[in-house]
């Protein structure tokens, strides 16, 4: 499998970008597929409260910290690199990737690229999407609607949706459904990730003495991520070995 990078991120803050590379990261580990992570909350991090093992926190907008990501892509045991961006910080870094070449050698087929794009639940949401899609050209970009902070999206009518949409080669859209409330707040206190929590773990891998009904919430929950990411084809889009480079 080709070096990937896989980019959770938005412009606006309050979207749930962790959550959703929390899910990532519990998805990827059931299939099997080597991935470590990279959370650029600096300096508190939040991705490694729930994946101490394979995260580590960075300064997205320091340049010894992106060879530490980018450098490393083809010497890394992970095939899939993960990077949980900071809120307002995605417009900036994917810049920031174009001017270091990390976009260049994609372009040249040495690594695979995708996107995660977390909107918010206004249409001018989709304002980011002009400043984001000349990045998603040369790779996979999803368009993520989060519902997990209870969020009322609008209704995209399809006359806009097209207007935005058809500004991308290749454009997504995943939709994240609301997990209950108290089930949320028990995995927040328990600081593990879902997949821990509905196998009733807890951090040190002991019992986590869980609530039954809780889990059962977040099983549910999480099994319809799943479906949303196959239905995606999530990981066949992640390998895409056989993209041919952009002339």
């Amino acid at each position: 499998m080709k070096p990937t990078v896989l980019v959770i991120g938005a412009d606006k803050g309050g979207v749930g970008k962790t959550t959703v590379a929390r899910t990532l990261l519990d998805y990827l580990r059931a299939k099997s597929v080597p991935t470590r992570a990279f959370d650029a909350e600096y300096p508190r991090g939040t991705l490694k409260r729930f994946h101490p093992s394979v995260t580590e926190i960075v300064d997205i907008q320091s340049t010894p910290d992106q060879m530490r990501m980018l450098d490393t892509l083809s010497t890394s045991e992970s095939r899939i690199t993960l990077i949980d961006l900071r809120a307002g910080h995605l417009t900036t870094t994917l810049k920031a990737f174009r001017d270091n070449g990390f976009f260049d050698a994609v372009q040249a087929g040495e690594f695979n690229f995708a996107l995660f794009h977390i909107l918010g639940p206004s249409v001018a949401s989709l304002n980011e999407i002009d400043e984001v899609a000349p990045f998603a050209g040369n790779g996979s970009y999803f368009v993520v609607k989060n519902f997990i902070n209870d969020t009322s999206f609008f209704e995209w009518d399809p006359a806009i949706k097209s207007s935005y949409f058809q500004k991308t080669r290749d454009a997504t859209e995943i939709t994240i459904p609301k997990l209950t409330e108290m089930a949320c707040e028990q995995v927040e206190l328990a600081g593990v990730p879902f997949s821990s929590f509905i196998s009733n773990k807890n951090a040190e891998g002991g019992a986590g003495n869980y609530s039954l009904v809780l889990r059962g919430y977040v099983r549910t929950w999480l099994m319809q991520i799943v479906s949303e990411y196959e239905r995606a084809g999530l990981l066949k889009r992640l390998h895409a070995e056989e993209a041919a480079p952009s002339a």
